[in-house]
């Protein structure tokens, strides 16, 4: 086998800003609350402490301190979110007003989080 794959240099790439001041949370093909925990996870590079519900989520997002922040603030993408919101009307409710909260708790610093909805431009028909 070659070199682990990056392991070595990870503090070196999170001092580059390997999270970054924008993150993507691609809930393409999440069909189930278990699924879009995991992909939060993922995506967001949430802390070892995310719980995968949704009081974890909240606090997530109103702890920044694992996401540092860049001279714009920052800015959360969440794109391939209308199959998820169609498949589970109630979750996206509460997503959205996750986000919403998040949005509202970060305002008025000097670390705002601006969440973006992205629209399905790019889809097939």
């Amino acid at each position: 086998g070659g070199p682990p794959s990056g392991r070595a240099s990870t503090g070196s790439m999170i001092m580059c800003g390997s999270i970054g001041a924008m993150l993507v949370l691609d809930l393409t093909g999440v069909g189930d609350r278990q699924a879009f925990m995991d992909q939060a996870a993922a995506d967001l590079r949430l802390p070892d402490w995310f719980g995968r519900n949704w009081d974890a989520l909240a606090d997530c997002l109103t702890d920044l301190s694992w996401w540092p922040v860049g001279p714009e603030g920052r800015r959360l993408h969440v794109r391939g979110w209308q199959s998820f919101a169609a498949a589970l009307p109630g979750e996206w409710r509460i997503v959205k007003d996750i986000l919403r909260d998040a949005e509202i708790f970060w305002r008025h610093t000097d670390s705002e989080l601006t969440v973006v909805l992205e629209d399905d431009t790019n889809a097939a028909p």
